[in-house]
């Protein structure tokens, strides 16, 4: 954890620095909601999975935490584990699950007779058991309950896509505000589209078995957020949401991280990046694989760079071998600082999504000066703009040209990294996200007077 937040495990009493005195007074337009003395949003933030090594949406939470805080409110981060890095002033409010993703040898010996007490936790181990991914809804059940006691000391909810039955109980009493990066039927269509196996084609189905319930609830609430139009369009469509009720913020990167590196020199350095998890097909390794194995034969100095831990399957029988040559390594566990570091060494950074909701690895390799290409999955063609190479999505040969051609042209290199640090600077600010999502919250305050 970093700063002075302050952390508990569930419990009954909120301490005071989640309440209205660890605000900054003079927080923009919100002095005439609140009683005298209140001048800031007091904010609980929902995230089910918090820890930025997990992905994007815990990335979002302490970025966004610390966005808020900026600007002089104050922020609850109410969250299940792996927990998040806490921003200095931001409290951190554990909600214990069985975490039984942690402990895969042991997960089935997990349940306690005290566990049988809980509805949550007997649901969360049995569904576990049965091959489905109950976090979301247990999640949502224990937050809820918790914000029954707290809800005096709150003002609005912001959620990070727990899209849980609980939200509705929520937001009978306090103003919800819900982020969806892009709705998660994307994901599982693609993972049946690829799967050949019945068997397996049905356990995904299982896995996937939060999906009614997080669609139900999204039509329920009163304020979505989504990170692109493309996510947009798609939270509508997939999730039957009235486009009237979504608002799109981008994503922001953090620029004091993200940046270039003095003594990093892009143009003797044969190094191409990218983030992705083997045999996820939403994710495109498999075609990037591909197309750097034929690139390898002419650029025998060359090496690939996976951020991301490689799993078991066809994809990773193509890794093994790269990795075997020397060509290939993966890397998990970086610090955001050894991660910044790694995309300023880059040649190339590479998203080869077949979708993405907004495609953050992006403009974090942007941020740091490295020209990337991307494909026309989903929202990347509208992340990246003019200021990197698109290629069509789940097209090997579409990669392997762009990566040949990009190698080859030095200028070409310098011109498209000068360009995505443009862009990052002029759009992927968290100061502007913070500003977007303070005026939102506050509108959906406003709702409910």
């Amino acid at each position: 954890m970093t700063g002075h937040a302050e952390n508990s495990a569930l419990g009954d009493e909120i301490p005071e620095a989640g309440r209205a005195q660890n605000c900054r007074a003079g927080a923009s337009g919100v002095e005439s909601l609140f009683p005298a003395g209140q001048s800031c949003l007091r904010i609980a933030l929902l995230s089910y999975r918090s820890d930025p090594a997990v992905g994007g949406q815990g990335v979002f939470a302490s970025n966004i935490a610390r966005a808020l805080i900026a600007r002089g409110h104050g922020v609850t981060i109410i969250s299940g584990p792996p927990y998040p890095d806490v921003p200095a002033g931001a409290r951190l409010q554990q909600i214990p699950s069985l975490d039984l993703f942690s402990q895969p040898s042991l997960g089935h010996y997990a349940l306690r007779p005290r566990h049988l007490k809980s509805w949550a936790d007997t649901a969360e181990y049995f569904g576990h058991l049965s091959g489905k991914f109950m976090e979301p809804w247990s999640f949502g059940r224990r937050a809820a309950a918790w914000l029954a006691k707290h809800r005096a000391d709150f003002d609005v909810v912001l959620d990070n896509q727990c899209l849980a039955d609980g939200l509705l109980k929520i937001q009978k009493h306090l103003p919800v505000v819900a982020v969806i990066h892009h709705p998660i039927r994307r994901d599982l269509e693609m993972m049946l589209a690829s799967e050949s196996s019945i068997s397996r084609r049905l356990l995904a189905r299982r896995w996937y078995g939060f999906l009614p319930m997080q669609e139900k609830v999204a039509r329920g609430l009163q304020h979505i957020v989504s990170v692109s139009s493309a996510s947009a369009q798609d939270v509508s469509s997939y999730m039957g949401v009235d486009p009237a009720r979504i608002r799109v913020v981008p994503l922001g990167v953090d620029q004091a991280m993200f940046q270039p590196r003095a003594d990093e020199g892009h143009t003797n350095r044969l190094r191409i990046v990218t983030t992705s998890s083997s045999d996820v097909p939403l994710k495109g390794l498999r075609h990037l694989l591909e197309a750097f194995r034929e690139l390898s034969k002419d650029w025998q100095e060359l090496e690939l760079v996976v951020v991301g831990k490689p799993r078991e399957g066809p994809t990773r029988d193509l890794a093994r071998e790269l990795e075997e040559e020397g060509r290939l390594r993966f890397v998990s566990g970086l610090s955001t600082n050894a991660l910044a570091d790694l995309y300023a060494s880059a040649t190339i950074c590479v998203t080869p999504s077949l979708y993405e909701g907004f495609g953050l690895p992006a403009i974090e390799a942007m941020a740091c000066g490295t020209p990337v290409i991307v494909t026309d999955g989903g929202a990347l063609p509208e992340v990246v703009g003019d200021a990197g190479v698109i290629v069509s999505a789940g097209c090997g040969a579409a990669l392997h040209s762009a990566m040949h051609d990009l190698l080859h042209d030095s200028e070409q290199r310098a011109a498209m990294a000068a360009a995505g640090l443009a862009r990052v600077r002029e759009r992927y600010g968290w100061e502007r996200v913070g500003e977007s999502y303070e005026n939102l919250l506050i509108e959906a305050i406003r709702a409910r007077c």
